[in-house]
This record gives C-alpha cells, structure tokens and sequence, in this order.
C-alpha cells in the first residue's frame, strides 16, 4: 500500500506542480518586462543546473541583462523552476515505486492542464465565465485518467511461469489489489 501511496502522490505532486508551471511563468516574465530568456534564469536556478548560465551570456550578448529586474519578477519566474523540479521529483518517485510510464505520465499530462485551469480560474477570478462544457471537460478527464488505468498494456504471462500460475491460481471471486489494478509492481529491492 505504501508504494501506492508514493505512486498516487508522485502523480499528484507532478501534475500540482507542472500544472502551475505555466501559469506562475507566465506571471514571472509579465514582472520582468516580458523577457522571454529572464525567466529562464530563474528557472535554472530552481534546478540547479546550467540553465543560469547559458541565459546569463546570451542577455549580456544582446545587452539586455541589466535593465526591468524587478524582485516580483524574480519571485515568480523562481517559483515556476520549483513547481517545475517538484514535477520532476514526483515523475522520479512515481517511477522509482513500480509506477509504468504509459499509466504515470497520460495521469501527469491530463492533470496538469486542469491544474493550469484552476489556477487561471482563481488568479484571474473566472469563475463566472465558466460554463457547463467546461465542467463537462472535467468530467471526461477523470473518466479519460479511469480508462488508462483500466485498460493499460499489460505484457502476457511468460511461458515458464504459466504453470505455477495456473496451480496458485487466484480464486475467482478474489478482487485484485489496488497496486495491480494501476501496473504498479513492487521494487525488486523488497
């Protein structure tokens, strides 16, 4: 149970924080004089990675790394590089605990734009403007995200194993677990 947990809340945190990555960017370089490279700064910072450094010589190339910094600017552009590194940590974690990519990532990427939208619809106060397709839109996400883990791949049982499986065979009435229900299969660490 415990690395179902880890799965669902890698798929959370993922689709959380990539699904803010565009909204809280797009802030950052509004607070920057809508500088396309700045933020870009920014977000390298947040991943720790030479991100800072290409951006850095190509504004000073073009003459345009010392003018519209502003400290809000910066705060959000910063922001959006951690949404973005929780999204890659919770990819990782939902991964690394028996999570298959063609479950964790149509969840991650059907998530995230509802994300975006609810923080466009609370940020920008929109929810007057929201109509029943929308809702109806929502509605077919999560029966879209229900029919990906209902229906995903699964590799046929190998050949030497079909006879041990067919002795302990599972009764038919036993209901399987919720980790084989989602593909997740424990780390061979255990």
């Amino acid at each position: 149970m415990q690395h179902f947990l880890l799965v669902i809340g890698g798929i959370a945190l993922t689709a959380l924080s990539w699904g803010s990555y565009g909204p809280v960017l797009h802030e950052g370089q509004h607070h920057l004089g809508n500088d396309r490279i700045k933020p870009l700064i920014c977000v390298g910072l947040a991943y720790l990675v030479i991100a800072v450094i290409i951006p850095s010589f190509i504004l000073i190339a073009q003459g345009r790394f010392s003018g519209d910094w502003s400290f809000s600017g910066f705060t959000w552009s910063f922001a959006a590089g951690t949404a973005g590194t929780f999204g890659a940590f919770g990819i990782i974690l939902a991964l690394t605990n028996g999570g298959k990519p063609w479950v964790v990532m149509p969840l991650v990427f059907g998530f995230a734009p509802v994300v975006t939208t609810f923080i466009s619809l609370v940020t920008k106060n929109l929810w007057s403007q929201a109509s029943p397709v929308f809702y109806a839109g929502l509605i077919m996400v999560v029966a879209g995200a229900v029919t990906v883990l209902i229906f995903q791949p699964k590799a046929p049982p190998a050949k030497a194993d079909h006879a041990a499986k067919e002795v302990s065979a599972p009764d038919a009435h036993e209901k399987p677990s919720v980790e084989a229900a989602l593909g997740i299969e424990k780390p061979e660490s255990e």
